[in-house]
């Protein structure tokens, strides 16, 4: 049916935004996606970083941020200080380098927490769209347009869709934990 389609969709954009937000959580390791959410000044407009900037990964502890203009190292510079990324870059002339330092021990317990309060509000986020769903169901059996066994048949069904949706959220915040204390 339409509705669960429909929610099906909006449980998949919710584990599409936990990943991408997953991404912007540092753990040991350089990662490219640590840097998605800086904004340069770029001609008047925040523009991301990696539209005007190559950035690469030489090793597991090192980034190097090259600008396509060179006019741009010290906004790019600016910028990744702004987004309290907790990253001191260098800039010789040509690159922009960042050592990622590795994490304490209670950093690491701060970021699993980080991890644990997204993960819960996607599964809120998912829970909500199962109840939206439920109400339209009600709504439509108030209606006359489907049979209490029909609301009966959707609802189960969109409460399998609901349990499917938070084991993967469990998953993919078990996944992340480990990478973090790993680091």
């Amino acid at each position: 049916m339409e509705e669960i389609k429909n929610a099906t969709e909006k449980m998949q954009k919710t584990i599409a935004a936990l990943k991408d937000e997953y991404n912007t959580i540092r753990t040991g390791r350089a990662s490219a996606a640590l840097f998605d959410k800086v904004r340069v000044e770029y001609y008047g407009d925040k523009t991301p970083l990696n539209q005007v900037a190559t950035i690469s990964i030489p090793e597991a502890r090192m980034v190097v941020i090259q600008p396509f203009d060179k006019t741009l190292m010290g906004e790019i510079e600016k910028a990744i200080q702004k987004a309290d990324l907790g990253f001191n870059p260098s800039n010789d002339g040509k690159v922009i380098r960042i050592a990622i330092p590795p994490l304490t021990a209670e950093r690491r317990k701060e970021l699993v927490k980080q991890a644990k309060n997204t993960a819960e509000n996607a599964r809120v986020s998912i829970r909500n769209t199962r109840r939206d769903g439920n109400d339209d169901f009600k709504k439509q059996q108030k209606e006359g347009l489907i049979s209490e066994d029909t609301l009966k048949t959707l609802e189960n069904a969109l409460q399998k869709e609901t349990d499917e949706f938070i084991l993967e959220i469990n998953k993919i915040l078990e996944e992340k934990e480990k990478e973090i204390l790993e680091g």
